[in-house]
């Protein structure tokens, strides 16, 4: 949008100028006076002769024209400072514009993370690579629970087998006492009779 103001500026500083330009070369009211004086005048001798009045009048409308002439210079030389001016104040905003456009960009393309900007990409790449680092540590943490349930389990049936084992001897070993312990009353029930 920028860029059409300024080329409309422009071209209307172009158009002025050319206007001014054809205004001065079509509006001649000193050349057709000056035609007409040497019209109106006699001629003696081979030269004109030009009533005074009329060539009074024809310097001070010269003089007048020559000031509207200055006028106008000075009115489109105005015209074109002023334009100028307005020119450059809009490449001004154009570039600010241009680098808030760059800066909104930047802003709209980052992810603060952390306090940490980062791209869009690199905050991708971030959060993909934490995920996969939670999947693999969710991974090992199964694959260590089922070996140490496994290891558990397994200790718990060795454990199971030991105490059966265990509970086999002490009926063995109680079975053994009773039966010593009887023996032993046998013998002492012999010896005493």
């Amino acid at each position: 949008m920028n860029r059409t103001i300024i080329t409309f500026l422009f071209l209307t500083v172009l158009f002025t100028q050319v206007k001014a330009q054809d205004s001065l070369q079509n509006n001649q009211p000193i050349r057709a006076e000056f035609d007409e004086l040497i019209e109106t005048s006699n001629n003696y001798q081979g030269y004109k002769v030009v009533e005074y009045d009329r060539l009074i009048e024809l310097r001070n409308t010269t003089s007048e024209y020559i000031n509207e002439l200055k006028n106008e210079i000075t009115i489109q030389q105005n015209t074109i400072d002023r334009q100028n001016q307005e020119l450059e104040e809009f490449e001004t905003q154009l570039e600010d514009t241009e680098a808030d456009l760059e800066k909104v960009n930047n802003e709209k393309d980052a992810i603060t993370f952390l306090g940490i900007p980062f791209s869009k990409g690199g905050y991708k790449t971030v959060m993909w690579s934490v995920v996969g680092l939670l999947v693999l540590a969710l991974l090992l943490f199964i694959y260590k629970y089922k070996s140490s349930h496994a290891t558990t389990k397994e200790a718990r049936k060795k454990l199971d087998e030991t105490e059966r084992e265990f509970d086999a001897y002490r009926a063995k070993a109680l079975e053994k006492e009773q039966r010593l312990g009887r023996l032993l009353q046998d013998e002492r029930n012999k010896s005493n009779t």
